[in-house]
């Protein structure tokens, strides 16, 4: 089977990281992949080991020119089906291509942003089936009048490649890194900048626990607009001795098992990328009960959910968590247990080819 991937995304995580995994998983099991995306992404190169990469012009959601600069691609490339992997205008401009050129085309929804109806009418019309990354995401897509036999959920994976807890002289080492004593209590949050992650929640709720907890220190992962605005609210509150902008890490898994505790408050989210990796690192989570969070985070397993943007409850729950390390130990071997058991990369993988073999009966065609 040949595979046209399409991802407007530059950066190599979240979605991203999703294709090029999947990418990997379907090249493993004999199918040829074909991945158009920006020219120079990181994507590119990660891709270059299981794809053939076709770098494109790719501006956005209103870069219409996108339509015929997919189309002559995949006139050319003749791939059995189109996988759409982002908006960014992939979404769109991808359906209409691989439409004008009678291509079966799916399209993965990673956010659980609302959509209008009319928009949801129109544009999931270009797509055979519309694959949501959790069950939280597949019931925003209902209720906004997705057709329920277009829908299908295919988890978002995480690699399993923390094997044993550090000792004591790597995490030492590790947090080194991040200017953290091995004694303090270090949180992360690990997310995009962006208003919709919630960072200023866990800002809001940090004196009081501070006070309880003096050795805590937080490092806030990831890049984006809001950094300086984030900056400013850190020194505005007197937090720039405990919390500390760590920008985005290349190597971020090898710090993530040095944390004691990953905070999501987020305000939507899809399912949670980071949430999956941290979980796999058998670090325990505090985040918002919203989206497909709960199907990342259970509730007293492997973590505590709380209400979007509730101060209070946020920093209850985080006060319940620090003060217990045992307690801590239990969630982090059951995010460990519940990663190994539903979010493993093999499951991703078949479950993505379950759908392009159900496409391709569909229409007509002999899927191998």
């Amino acid at each position: 089977m040949k595979i046209l991937h399409v991802e407007g995304g530059r950066h190599l995580y979240g979605g991203a990281y999703q294709a090029l995994h999947l990418m990997r998983g379907l090249a493993a099991r004999g199918h040829q992949n074909v991945l158009a995306c920006p020219r120079g992404c990181a994507l590119a190169a990660a891709a270059a080991e299981c794809a053939d990469v076709c770098g494109l012009p790719m501006h956005g959601d209103a870069d219409l020119l996108l339509i015929p600069r997919l189309y002559r691609l995949i006139r050319a490339v003749r791939p059995d089906l189109v996988h759409l992997h982002s908006r960014i205008g992939a979404d769109v401009m991808g359906g209409c291509a691989a439409r004008l050129a009678g291509v079966p085309v799916i399209h993965t929804r990673r956010v659980d942003n609302p959509e209008p109806r009319w928009l949801v009418a129109l544009k999931y019309r270009l797509h055979d089936r519309v694959i949501a990354i959790s069950e939280g995401i597949g019931r925003v897509l209902i209720a906004e009048g997705l057709p329920l036999e277009q829908l299908r959920v295919v988890r978002s994976a995480v690699e399993h490649r923390y094997s044993a807890p550090l000792t004591a002289a790597e995490r030492a080492e590790r947090r080194a890194r991040l200017q953290v004593p091995a004694e303090a209590c270090l949180i992360g949050v690990i997310a995009q900048l962006i208003p919709r992650k919630g960072h200023r929640f866990l800002l809001a709720a940090l004196p009081e626990l501070l006070t309880a907890h003096p050795e805590i220190q937080v490092r806030f992962f990831g890049q984006g607009p809001l950094a300086q605005t984030l900056q400013q609210q850190i020194d505005a509150a007197g937090l720039g001795a405990a919390v500390q902008l760590a920008g985005f890490r290349d190597d971020l898994a090898a710090l993530l098992p040095a944390l004691d505790l990953v905070v999501h408050p987020a305000l939507m989210e899809g399912l949670g990328v980071s949430l999956l990796q941290a979980a796999s690192a058998g670090v325990p989570i505090v985040a918002s009960r919203v989206g497909g969070i709960p199907e990342a985070v259970r509730e007293g397993e492997t973590g505590l959910l709380v209400p979007p943007a509730d101060v209070a409850a946020l920093r209850a729950a985080l006060s319940v968590v620090l003060a217990d390390p045992e307690y801590r130990r239990a969630l982090g071997a059951g995010g460990r247990a519940l990663m190994a058991r539903e979010f493993s990369l093999d499951a991703m993988v078949d479950g993505n080819l379950a759908v392009y073999r159900e496409v391709l009966t569909a229409a007509g065609g002999a899927p191998t």
